[in-house]
């Protein structure tokens, strides 16, 4: 087969694989003490490989084809905190395509499985800085192509429509009392999500404001912080360390975080987004991602901020994938203490700071 041939039948197979697959759930949620405050939870624990990532993983392989990346029979690598490359592993079999995760060696073993459930091969990194160079060195030597979602994911996705998040949020809201939210909460992994979601609403013209919640050990609320007040290396800026909340934060500001899509971030502790991770689990009675937990203070924050104007009106965030990948981490006691996790001591119900500190929240809001 010609690699014409071969990549349209390829893109033929994916867009086959997104028909076939319902849009995710939009799930209110009650937010005691904000009267006239409506919060939605866009649940992207129903996509096929149960993720947010999903839509990321689509996108990145539809831009790899279309630019004549991606090679019968050569393999698909991927750096990645985990869901990413469960997502990614399940398009590469669907295109008959090796695929190689590049992962921390602390992530989940429920992740491990799901991405050798899908035909995916592990390669475990000890330190989270040195994902993509292991990623790059793994495609020179097999030949194979490295996917990069850090660098592409702002641009592989379709921010104008194309059932985009934003697009989906936004018509699922059409007859909701207050259809156009004030704000729109989500998490930097990438910062594709965020890009696609600022994007999406100034194309749309609608007066919706995005706001990024970041875990404690990343360095994207530093370099938002910087990149707002001008300075000229906020992109140079790292931290040590990989972030606790798998899937979000990052030691470098990646190159799809684009800071003029984001209106305001918060810095959110692990302790605080852990027990918010629970309280969302309790009020939906069923369990939610870590990222879910740092995306409902920054809900907190922003319905704060309505409160203190004012303002009414609805909150939409991202509920980003199953607790039921966390078993043996965010759900066991035994890893809270082996990383010295306070979550009983995280004041959550009525919270209405960000771990009550002094420089947890910037932005042009």
């Amino acid at each position: 087969m010609s690699q014409r041939a071969w990549v349209a039948a390829a893109i033929r197979k994916i867009e086959a694989d997104f028909n076939r697959s319902a849009d995710t759930h939009l799930i209110p949620m009650a937010l005691p003490g904000f009267e006239g405050i409506d919060v939605y939870l866009k649940d992207e624990s129903s996509h096929p490989t149960g993720s947010l990532k999903h839509r990321l993983a689509r996108s990145l392989f539809l831009y790899a084809l279309a630019n004549g990346w991606l090679r019968e029979g050569r393999p698909v690598i991927e750096a990645s905190s985990g869901s990413t490359a469960v997502s990614e592993a399940y398009f590469a079999r669907l295109l008959g395509l090796p695929f190689i995760a590049v992962i921390p060696a602390t992530t989940s073993p429920e992740k491990i499985a799901a991405i050798e459930f899908h035909g995916g091969r592990c390669h475990l990194v000890e330190r989270a800085c040195d994902l993509n160079c292991e990623s790059e060195r793994l495609a020179r030597e097999t030949g194979g192509h490295f996917m990069d979602q850090f660098t592409y994911a702002e641009r592989a996705t379709d921010w104008r429509a194309n059932n985009n998040i934003a697009e989906s949020i936004f018509k699922q809201m059409a007859e909701e009392p207050s259809p156009v939210p004030e704000w729109i909460v989500c998490s930097p992994g990438t910062g594709g999500t965020a890009a696609t979601l600022g994007r999406y609403v100034s194309y749309r013209r609608h007066d919706t404001r995005i706001l990024c919640a970041d875990p404690e050990i990343s360095v994207f609320f530093e370099g938002y912080q910087a990149a707002v007040a001008g300075e000229q290396q906020w992109r140079n800026l790292t931290c040590s360390g990989g972030s606790r909340v798998e899937g979000i934060g990052r030691p470098r500001v990646e190159p799809s975080f684009i800071p003029t899509s984001v209106d305001a971030m918060v810095k959110v502790p692990d302790a605080l987004s852990l027990a918010a991770m629970r309280h969302v689990s309790r009020q939906l009675g069923r369990r939610v991602g870590g990222s879910t937990g740092t995306n409902f203070i920054g809900v907190l924050q922003a319905a704060q901020w309505m409160r203190e104007a004012g303002r009414h009106g609805s909150i939409v965030s991202i509920l980003c994938d199953s607790g039921e990948r966390y078993a043996q981490s965010y759900y066991d006691p035994a890893w809270y203490a082996r990383q010295g996790i306070d979550v009983d001591g995280a004041e959550l119900e009525g919270c209405e700071r960000i771990g009550g500190r002094e420089g947890q929240a910037a932005g042009r809001r």
